[in-house]
């Protein structure tokens, strides 16, 4: 959060947790910005669910969920080059109000994309990708620039690598109108009212998803707001946080402007590799052998939630290695994001040579990428800001990377089948894997050597911006 400005309340929440132990505060701060962030993915992912089949658009060989899926990674890329400014600038006491909108706006826009033609679907639904792609940047300002920021924003990373997977299978339960088992033990959710809709359209799906999870998503950011700002320590620790002003911002780039173009260049392209997974896993495991006569109905829930607890794991011993081995924060998140790289080509290869199974690729695709895509929007900025002491937030420099990663997945989405057509979605994906691992391990080294340097020139914290 940021010093020098109130509080967003000083309440009896806010006061309980200034005075609890560091273990119950990090407890609360990860599951309200976790619920919090989970909850947005039931307005952003369940469409992609639906199959759309055989439909096209206006009477074209383009297929109807390639052009929504396509509409709404257009409005969230030019969202996140909006949060550059936005979410930069943004004050603590304007944060709660921003969110209630935002979740609202998308909701709205559900609601229009059931009661609208399929081929005028792509309006309402690029609305929605436009209001969300700024609520990461808004629960990050909530966690960041603390001694505890490694755990709370691995916490935050886990939900949308598990709700991807989760609120899919939540959006096949409610078109089929019933209460799936695999369910049966999720929180916060009623069985009885998804059952009460009955069968539900593709079109109406999404609306109905996400009006279950609005109210936990309005009492996540009403729990979010109660959190206190940094501590005195959390400051000299970890550098102060500040919000930025257009000069600040051009400050900011000016001094890390090649270690910024070089990790753009690889967050293009893992961006890009983790939005088509996502988009189309469905159709990578259907290519694998996998679909619903196989016993495999809770296949996206469980993978991705095997994906989702091991980098969660992993960026949390990230905290525990810094402080036990007293190292460089720059070296450990650079060799975790490398071993996700490692990682990635190496379950490949093993795919390739049928030692391992089609399922068991796709859980070592997600862990791998993830592994190297998640510090992006949580810790790399962060350690990059305590170290080098430049005065700021880590939410503007997540956000100019987000802005060139997501205008990369915009791109894929229409040079794919202009460059690649002949390629099936299983073969484009193998191929892309390993030019993304080769690539990945040069930019990481490079980004590497420069930003460990602009931390021991930063012999004292800037304090005077």
């Amino acid at each position: 959060m940021q010093q020098n400005e109130p509080a967003e309340n000083t309440g009896r929440i806010t006061g309980w947790l200034n005075r609890a132990p560091n273990g119950v505060f990090m407890t609360y701060a990860v599951l309200c910005s976790f619920l919090a962030y989970f909850s947005m993915y039931a307005f952003r992912k369940p469409f992609t669910a639906a199959t759309f089949e055989g439909d096209v658009w206006f009477g074209s060989e383009v297929g109807i969920k390639a052009v929504l899926a396509s509409s709404q990674i257009i409005g969230y890329a030019l969202s996140k080059v909006i949060g550059i400014k936005v979410c930069a600038e943004l004050k603590p006491s304007q944060r709660t109000a921003f969110l209630t909108g935002i979740i609202l706006i998308a909701e709205i826009s559900l609601l229009v994309f059931g009661a609208m033609p399929d081929n005028w679907k792509f309006l309402p639904i690029a609305i929605n990708g436009l209001s969300l792609g700024v609520v990461w940047g808004v629960v990050v300002s909530y966690l960041e620039g603390r001694r505890t920021s490694e755990v709370l924003l691995a916490g935050l990373s886990c939900s949308y690598i598990m709700a991807s997977g989760i609120v899919k299978d939540f959006g096949l339960a409610v078109l089929a109108g019933d209460g799936a088992a695999w369910w049966h033990g999720v929180p916060f959710i009623s069985q009885a009212a998804v059952k009460a809709t009955g069968p539900v359209s593709e079109g109406w799906m999404p609306f109905i998803v996400g009006l279950h999870y609005l109210p936990i998503f309005l009492g996540a950011i009403y729990l979010l707001k109660q959190i206190p700002q940094p501590s005195q320590e959390d400051v000299i620790t970890r550098s102060k946080r500040a919000s930025m002003d257009g000069k600040s911002r051009k400050r900011f780039f000016s001094r890390f402007a090649f270690g910024m173009i070089v990790l753009c260049t690889i967050y293009l392209l893992l961006t890009a590799y983790r939005d088509y997974r996502d988009t189309y896993l469905v159709d990578l495991y259907s290519a694998l052998g996998y679909d619903k006569t196989s016993g495999t109905q809770n296949l996206l829930g469980n993978s991705e939630t095997i994906v989702g607890f091991t980098v969660t794991a992993g960026l949390a011993m990230l905290y525990w290695l810094r402080k036990w081995l007293l190292q460089s924060g720059l070296l450990l998140v650079w060799l975790f994001m490398a071993s996700g790289l490692v990682a990635l080509g190496t379950g490949t290869w093993l795919f390739q040579a049928g030692s391992i199974s089609g399922f068991s690729w796709m859980v070592i695709s997600g862990v791998g990428i993830y592994i190297t895509y998640v510090p992006f929007g949580s810790v790399l900025f962060d350690e990059i800001i305590a170290e080098t002491h430049h005065v700021g937030t880590a939410v503007f420099a997540i956000y100019v990377c987000d802005s060139v990663g997501y205008g990369g997945t915009v791109a894929l989405y229409f040079l794919r089948d202009t460059l690649f057509g002949n390629i099936d979605k299983l073969a484009f994906f193998t191929a892309f894997t390993w030019i993304i691992t080769a690539v990945g391990l040069v930019c990481l080294v490079l980004s590497y050597f420069y930003f460990q340097r602009k931390a021991n020139l930063a012999i004292a914290p800037d304090v005077s911006e």
